[in-house]
This record gives structure tokens, C-alpha cells and sequence, in this order.
């Protein structure tokens, strides 16, 4: 039995279709710029975190 997608995919924007708000533009600006920080947060630190798994 196949699953009803989450996401569903929308096709490209019409020529000539102004492009979306400015605030939703900024807000995905915002939201990709924290989840890549934080991604690479989260790499840094179990990278520094690496030499201590094995002293013991």
C-alpha cells in the first residue's frame, strides 16, 4: 500500500507571475540559514566530541 505524500510537489510559477511576498521569501531565507547553522553546529561539535568517545 503506498503512502499519501506529506509534501506535495508544486510546478513551476507561470512567466509573468510576480514572485511570492517579500516576507515568505525572507522567512524560507531565514529558516534554511538557521537548519544549515545548526547542521553544521551539530557536525563541529561531535567532531570535537570525537577524541574523548575512545579515552577512557
Amino acid at each position: 500500500m503506498r503512502r499519501a505524500a506529506i509534501i506535495r510537489p508544486r510546478p513551476p510559477a507561470e512567466p509573468g507571475t510576480p514572485p511570492p511576498p517579500l516576507w515568505r521569501r525572507l522567512a524560507w531565507f531565514l529558516g534554511l540559514s538557521l537548519a544549515s547553522a545548526g547542521a553544521v553546529a551539530a557536525v563541529a561539535y561531535a567532531l570535537r566530541a570525537l577524541p574523548f568517545m575512545g579515552a577512557g
